[in-house]
Protein backbone atom coordinates (compact mmCIF):
# COMPACT_ATOMS: atom_id res chain seq x y z
CA UNK A 1 0.00 0.00 0.00
CA UNK A 2 1.73 3.44 -1.04
CA UNK A 3 1.43 6.24 1.25
CA UNK A 4 2.48 9.90 1.05
CA UNK A 5 4.05 11.26 4.38
CA UNK A 6 5.88 13.92 5.86
CA UNK A 7 9.10 13.00 7.88
CA UNK A 8 11.30 15.29 9.22
CA UNK A 9 14.46 15.12 6.87
CA UNK A 10 16.99 15.35 10.18
CA UNK A 11 14.95 12.69 11.89
CA UNK A 12 15.09 10.13 8.74
CA UNK A 13 19.03 10.83 8.79
CA UNK A 14 19.26 10.34 12.25
CA UNK A 15 17.18 6.73 12.12
CA UNK A 16 18.88 5.83 8.90
CA UNK A 17 22.70 6.19 10.88
CA UNK A 18 21.50 4.65 13.61
CA UNK A 19 19.90 1.39 12.03
CA UNK A 20 22.43 1.34 8.96
CA UNK A 21 18.95 1.06 6.81
CA UNK A 22 19.05 3.17 4.23
CA UNK A 23 16.16 2.50 2.30
CA UNK A 24 13.61 4.56 3.41
CA UNK A 25 10.47 1.91 3.12
CA UNK A 26 12.37 -0.89 5.39
CA UNK A 27 13.16 2.07 7.90
CA UNK A 28 9.82 3.13 8.16
CA UNK A 29 8.65 -0.64 8.53
CA UNK A 30 11.41 -1.46 11.24
CA UNK A 31 10.49 1.85 12.67
CA UNK A 32 6.89 0.71 12.77
CA UNK A 33 7.54 -2.60 13.84
CA UNK A 34 9.99 -1.54 17.15
CA UNK A 35 6.53 0.99 18.18
CA UNK A 36 4.24 -1.73 18.34
CA UNK A 37 6.83 -4.21 19.91
CA UNK A 38 7.46 -1.62 22.57
CA UNK A 39 3.49 -0.16 23.45
CA UNK A 40 2.41 -4.19 22.81
CA UNK A 41 5.50 -4.43 25.58
CA UNK A 42 4.11 -1.46 27.74
CA UNK A 43 0.34 -2.68 27.80
CA UNK A 44 1.49 -6.08 28.98
CA UNK A 45 3.40 -5.09 32.00
CA UNK A 46 0.56 -2.76 32.81
CA UNK A 47 -1.85 -5.97 33.27
CA UNK A 48 0.76 -7.37 35.65
CA UNK A 49 -0.68 -8.06 38.99
CA UNK A 50 -4.42 -7.45 37.45
CA UNK A 51 -5.47 -11.03 37.91
CA UNK A 52 -6.52 -10.71 41.96
CA UNK A 53 -8.19 -14.47 41.98
CA UNK A 54 -4.77 -15.81 40.04
CA UNK A 55 -3.15 -18.63 42.39
CA UNK A 56 0.67 -18.53 42.28
CA UNK A 57 1.93 -21.07 39.46
CA UNK A 58 4.12 -24.02 41.61
CA UNK A 59 7.55 -23.75 39.68
CA UNK A 60 9.84 -27.19 39.05
CA UNK A 61 13.17 -27.10 40.71
CA UNK A 62 15.37 -28.52 38.58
Amino acid sequence: MRRTIDIDDQLLAEATWITGISEKTTLIRAGLQALIERESARRLALLGASEVQLKPVPRCQS
